[in-house]
């Protein structure tokens, strides 16, 4: 599976911002699909995922309320819209493929990072 991540930028603290991630190749929309973010080089944190089928979705406590995961598989497309940012939530968001999404998370495949800055 490829992943293919948009839409990060520099915004200020309370700013929203959409990511979009883009999955192509066999089997994409049997996978569950998270963003992972972190600095580069540095221990990288969960911050939400979505089932296969998008009826269930998970966040980090750091996020929940603010962020909302949800996918559409006609456009093989899962988004990531951030609203009420704050600086902390500055890093590279990673787009990933996994398993357990309604649970404990796994990602298996990586799509390159987009960056995501908060200034406060």
């Amino acid at each position: 599976v490829q992943l293919q991540a948009f839409g990060g930028g520099l915004v200020q603290a309370g700013d929203s911002l959409r990511l979009s991630c883009v999955v192509s190749g066999s089997g994409s929309n049997t996978y569950d699909i998270g963003w992972v973010r972190g600095p580069p080089g540095k221990a990288r944190e969960f911050v939400a995922a979505v089932t296969w089928n998008g009826e269930t979705a998970n966040y980090a406590d750091s996020v929940r309320g603010r962020f909302s995961i949800s996918r559409d598989n006609a456009k093989n497309t899962v988004y990531l819209q951030m609203n009420g940012l704050k600086p902390e939530d500055t890093g590279v968001y990673y787009c990933t493929a996994g398993y357990s999404a309604h649970d404990d998370y796994t990602p298996s495949d990586w799509g390159q990072g987009t960056q995501v800055t908060v200034s406060s």
